[in-house]
């Protein structure tokens, strides 16, 4: 015979239901469903049949919810503020500063350009996606010249001007 999960009794099954019908987030609503289908006697497996979630995963839930309550449900990556900046609020007023001149080739500023001057910054190595990072963050856009073609003739081209 399946072992039921034994739940600390936090809130009621009808409370449960509740906070499970009125949460708007997905992670959240999953996580309120498979507490209350336990809390209703249901047995691990089936809550996994069910859902489509694993044994180990339902346990852990069931863990957070005995230890902390309604309030260790849902998804805990919505208050994960990251890492820490590569730069100060000082080091990137200087960056910006090096971004509105050209740079330091005379061509346009990259990711890659950017990543090496904040290895410079910084003294530890960065990686070319962190200079579009910082590029991005601090507002500037992607500039590069339009396409030619090699064999264009700018003769024939101005016969047929564009919106003709």
């Amino acid at each position: 015979m399946a072992r039921t999960t034994v739940l600390v009794p936090h809130a009621t099954v009808d409370e449960v239901e509740a906070a499970y019908r009125q949460a708007r987030d997905p992670v959240t609503r999953t996580h309120l469903q498979i507490l209350w289908l336990l809390a209703q006697g249901k047995t691990q497996r089936e809550v996994m049949v069910v859902t489509g979630y694993g044994r180990r995963w339902i346990s852990t839930l069931v863990r957070r919810y005995n230890q902390e309550g309604l309030a260790g449900l849902g998804d805990r990556r919505h208050r994960n503020p990251g890492g820490p900046l590569r730069l100060t609020a000082a080091a990137q007023d200087r960056l910006h500063t090096a971004l509105l001149g050209p740079a330091p080739d005379g061509g346009l500023w990259t990711g890659p350009k950017v990543a090496a001057w904040i290895a410079i910054e910084t003294g530890q190595p960065a990686h070319p996606q962190l200079g579009w990072r910082y590029l991005v963050r601090l507002g500037f856009r992607p500039r590069r010249p339009r396409p030619r073609h090699s064999q264009a003739d700018p003769a024939a081209q101005a016969a047929f001007p564009k919106g003709c």
